[in-house]
C-alpha cells in the first residue's frame, strides 16, 4: 500500500476506535433510549406484580446482595445476574418496553465501560490480572493518543478485561433502578425508618429518588422548547440523535435552575412538616414484611453463602481473570 494513503486509513481507524468508545453508547442512550426512555425507568408507576408488594427493605437488600455477588464472584456470574435482571423487568408494569429500555441502557453500559477501561489499563494491570500472558495486539495507536492516557498498545486482552471489569458494574445499576420504579419515596420513608436508620440518611435518599426523575423531566422540557425554536429543522433521522445531545448540552443550565428552585421549596416543605422536629414519626399506613418478603431475604442470604463459599475454593477474584 502507498505510505500515503496508510497513513490516511491509519489515521481514519485510529479516529474511529477512539470514537467508537464513546459515539456508539451516546448514540444508544440519546437515539434509541432517548429522554423519554430514562424518565421510563427511573421513576415510579403503580403496578400490581410481586416486585410492587415488597418491603422496600428488602429491594434495598437485593441491590446490596447483586453488588457483592458481582464483586467477589467470577465475571460470567455478573453476565448472569444482568440477564436475570433484565427478565425481572418484564414483570413490570409495561414490562416489554422496560425490558428494552434496560437491554439497550445495559448494551451501551458494556460497551463505553469496556473500551474504556480497555483502553486505559496499563500492562502492569493486565499481567496482575491474567499472570504470563503473551499480549495480542488488535491495533497500536499514533503517538499523539498517549496525551489523553491512551496505552500505545490496545491489546485483545485489556478488552477481555475491560468487558470482565464490565460484567461486574452493569447488574448493579439494573437492579438498583428496580427500587426506584417499584416504590415510592413515601414507602421508603417509613420502612427504613423501622429500622431505625438515621433520618438524615432517609430523607437523602428521597430527595434523590424524587429528583432523578425531575432532571429527565426538566431536560425533555427544555429540548423540547428547542425544537421548537428550529433546531435541527430538515436534519435526517440518523442526525437527529446529534441535534439532541446538543440540546441537552444547551439544556444543562435551565435544570440546575429548576433544581435549585426545587431545592428551596423542597426545604420550605421539610420545615413546615417538622422535619427533625421528633426522633420518632407516626404514619397512618404501616408497611410491613410479608411472606414474600421473608422468602426474598432467605434467597438472599443462601446467594451471599453460596458466593463466600465459591470464593473460599477458587471461583471468586478481588480482580477479573481468565476464570472458568
Amino acid at each position: 500500500m502507498d505510505p500515503l494513503l496508510y497513513n490516511i486509513y491509519d489515521n481514519v481507524m485510529s479516529w474511529f476506535f477512539y470514537f467508537f468508545g464513546i459515539t456508539f453508547p451516546i448514540y444508544a442512550l440519546i437515539g434509541v433510549i432517548g429522554i423519554k426512555g430514562f424518565l421510563t425507568i427511573t421513576r415510579y408507576e403503580k403496578g400490581d406484580s410481586f416486585l410492587y408488594r415488597l418491603n422496600p427493605v428488602t429491594k434495598i437488600a437485593m441491590g446490596l446482595v447483586v453488588m457483592t455477588i458481582a464483586a467477589i464472584m467470577i465475571w460470567w456470574v455478573g453476565a448472569i445476574l444482568t440477564v436475570i435482571g433484565l427478565g425481572i423487568y418484564l414483570t413490570l408494569k409495561d414490562g416489554k418496553r422496560k425490558f428494552f429500555l434496560g437491554l439497550f441502557l445495559t448494551i451501551s453500559s458494556i460497551i463505553g465501560s469496556a473500551w474504556g477501561i480497555a483502553t486505559y489499563t496499563p500492562y502492569s494491570i493486565l499481567h496482575y490480572a491474567f499472570g504470563n500472558f503473551n499480549p495480542v495486539v488488535v491495533w497500536v495507536w499514533p503517538s499523539y493518543f498517549s496525551v489523553m492516557g491512551y496505552q500505545h498498545f490496545l491489546t485483545l486482552q485489556g478488552m477481555e478485561y475491560g468487558f470482565q471489569v464490565a460484567m461486574r458494574t452493569t447488574p448493579i445499576f439494573l437492579y438498583s433502578l428496580i427500587l426506584v420504579m417499584t416504590t415510592t419515596p413515601s414507602q421508603i420513608v417509613r420502612a427504613l425508618t423501622k429500622i431505625k436508620l438515621p433520618i438524615e440518611v432517609i430523607f437523602s435518599m428521597v430527595v434523590a429518588m424524587r429528583s432523578l426523575p425531575r432532571i429527565f423531566e426538566a431536560i425533555d422540557t427544555s429540548v423540547k422548547m428547542q425544537f421548537l425554536k428550529g433546531r435541527g429543522y430538515g436534519a435526517s433521522k440518523w442526525k437527529m440523535p446529534i441535534y439532541m445531545l446538543v440540546g441537552v448540552f444547551y439544556a444543562i443550565v435551565p435544570t440546575l435552575i429548576y433544581l435549585l428552585r426545587g431545592a428551596k421549596y423542597t426545604q420550605m416543605s421539610a420545615d413546615t412538616r417538622a422535619f427533625r422536629a421528633y426522633k420518632d414519626r407516626s404514619y397512618l399506613y404501616d408497611i410491613k414484611f410479608s411472606r414474600e418478603d421473608y422468602i426474598m431475604l432467605a434467597l438472599f442470604a443462601i446467594g451471599i453463602v453460596l458466593a463466600i463459599v465459591a470464593t473460599t475454593m477458587g471461583y471468586g477474584r478481588a480482580v477479573p481473570y481468565v476464570g472458568y
